[in-house]
C-alpha cells in the first residue's frame, strides 16, 4: 500500500485531522498522490489587507499546507526547512484560491517541492518549499 493514492490519502486525512490551522482557514483537502497535493480555500473577508487584497501571510498559508500534505504522503512525518514564495497577481474577497503541490526531487530524508497557487485559473503565486523527513511513521499501523 505504500506508494499508492490510497495510502498517500490515509496519511493525509490522518494529518489533517489534527490540523487546526488550515481548517480554522476554510481549507478543503481536494486531491492527494504521492508527492502532490491540491488544496482550496475561499477569501473570506477577514484575510484581506488594507487594500482589500488576500493577505499574502494567508496566500502562503494555502501553498504551505499545500506543501504539507504532499511532502508527507508518502507515510513518514516530514516538516518545512524553509520556503520561498512569489507573489504575481493579487486574490480578492470572494475568489477561491487552489494550491497544486509538487514534489520536485526526494534525496534521502530532504525534498523540494514546488505550490503553484490559481484563482480562476490565473497564477498568483509560486513557492518553493524544502524538506526534511523526521523518520517516523505518519500512521499509527505502520509504528
Amino acid at each position: 500500500m505504500t506508494g499508492s493514492v490510497a495510502h498517500a490519502r490515509a496519511c493525509a486525512e490522518a494529518m489533517w485531522a489534527s490540523d487546526s490551522a488550515s481548517r480554522a482557514l476554510g481549507m478543503v483537502l481536494e486531491d492527494v498522490a504521492p508527492g502532490r497535493a491540491r488544496l482550496s480555500m475561499r477569501v473570506r473577508s477577514d484575510m484581506v489587507n488594507g487594500y482589500d487584497l488576500c493577505h499574502g501571510g494567508i496566500v502562503s498559508a494555502l501553498a504551505d499546507s499545500a506543501f504539507a500534505v504532499a511532502c508527507n504522503s508518502h507515510g513518514t512525518v516530514t516538516v518545512a526547512t524553509g520556503f520561498e514564495v512569489d507573489f504575481l497577481e493579487p486574490g480578492f474577497l470572494g475568489d477561491v484560491l487552489v494550491a497544486d503541490a509538487r514534489e520536485v526531487a526526494l534525496r534521502g530524508r530532504s525534498g523540494i517541492y514546488d505550490v503553484t497557487v490559481r484563482r480562476a485559473g490565473i497564477v498568483i503565486a509560486e513557492f518553493r518549499g524544502r524538506s526534511r523527513s523526521l523518520g517516523r511513521s505518519i500512521l499509527e499501523e505502520e509504528r
